[in-house]
């Protein structure tokens, strides 16, 4: 029971970098940051979340931050992942990653959370909601449209950066393709997105995704429904519209696979991930054959390959989400921000 506890919350859609001139988060900080928050300021619009019923989760900071040298940064989990962690979710690995901003000159009313998902305590009891309606891009793209531009409202900035992990990185592209908001975002930094779909929706008796108590990745469940096969309609008009259109710039980072260090990706990769997840068949979610391999690829964007990042999640080893908790992968994402 405690390891499906662990598998249904892991299901996620969600070249080493030259890290040396930034400060190492697991070495002593010369002048210590202050522990970046887990709430949002007091005076943020609330915004519920129709589905749960509740308020969304978020961190950022009250003050003022319109600066011209460096604009808010918005950082987006995964999906079944939480923008920190809570008493139902111990990754949020993504707050580590904004922690490393601040531990780098950025001030904490520049750094922004959105979590879109709730706190992750109904899987508990209803683990098929991981691949459910209310975990769907559908579900979340209103709430990231509210959210961006309460972000822009509190700081005064014209422009926001959005650094996403897995299934955050297609909410803000279908997002931004929705309302056209290319203007406003002026950087994607896209970690191991579905773009091209996922390797989870088979049909497949070898695809344990698809038991309830793995989450319910059925063919007809909400979120195969948009990232089954590399067509799906979603997937179809988001990519048909262009893959990174201007102006803003992108950068994808990766997990590709290589045996020795294991770097394995349950998302989209048929090998063995980390300590619970062995490979599922390479499948779509009508049965057919497929490599799901360069799905975070985004054609037109410059991107940098990993390896061997599951040595990053301290809880169950997997690439997936240790990419997301890699000082190399923070450092890749700071330095392109700021060049």
């Amino acid at each position: 029971m405690k390891r499906i506890a662990l598998l249904a919350v892991t299901v996620v859609l969600l070249l080493a970098w030259n890290a040396k001139a930034f400060s190492d988060p697991r070495e002593p900080h010369p002048q210590p940051s202050p522990v970046l928050g887990t709430t949002l300021p007091a005076d943020f619009p609330v915004i519920i979340n129709p589905y749960l019923g509740v308020p969304v989760l978020g961190f950022g900071a009250s003050g003022n931050t319109h600066r011209y040298d460096q604009v808010p940064v918005i950082f987006l989990h995964g999906n079944n992942d939480t923008p920190f962690a809570t008493a139902c979710n111990p990754f949020g690995y993504i707050h580590n990653l904004a922690q490393f901003f601040l531990n780098n000159g950025y001030a904490p009313s520049q750094l922004w959370g959105l979590g879109y998902q709730g706190d992750q305590c109904d899987l508990i009891s209803n683990p098929t909601n991981k691949s459910g309606i209310a975990h769907s891009t559908a579900a979340a793209v209103p709430l990231l449209r509210q959210f961006v531009h309460a972000v822009m409202q509190s700081t005064g900035a014209r422009q926001v950066d959005i650094v996403a992990h897995s299934l955050g990185v297609t909410v803000a592209r279908e997002w931004m393709f929705q309302d056209n908001a290319y203007n406003i975002v002026r950087s994607l930094v896209a970690i191991e997105g579905p773009n091209h779909g996922i390797i989870d929706c088979s049909p497949d008796p070898g695809n344990f995704f698809q038991l309830a108590g793995e989450g319910g990745f059925i063919p007809t469940s909400a979120i195969c429904d948009e990232y089954g096969k590399e067509d799906t309609q979603l997937l179809t008009t988001l990519n048909a519209a262009g893959e990174s259109p201007g102006p803003t710039r992108y950068l994808v980072l990766r997990n590709i696979f290589r045996a020795s260090p294991e770097s394995g990706d349950f998302v989209y990769l048929s090998a063995q991930d980390g300590i619970f997840f062995p490979a599922v068949p390479a499948e779509d979610s009508i049965g057919a054959p497929h490599d799901f391999s360069d799905s975070a690829l985004l054609a037109g964007a410059p991107h940098t390959d990993f390896v061997g990042q599951g040595q990053f999640d301290t809880i169950l080893g997997t690439s997936h989400l240790g990419i997301v908790n890699s000082p190399d992968v923070w450092s890749a994402a700071f330095q392109f921000l700021n060049h």
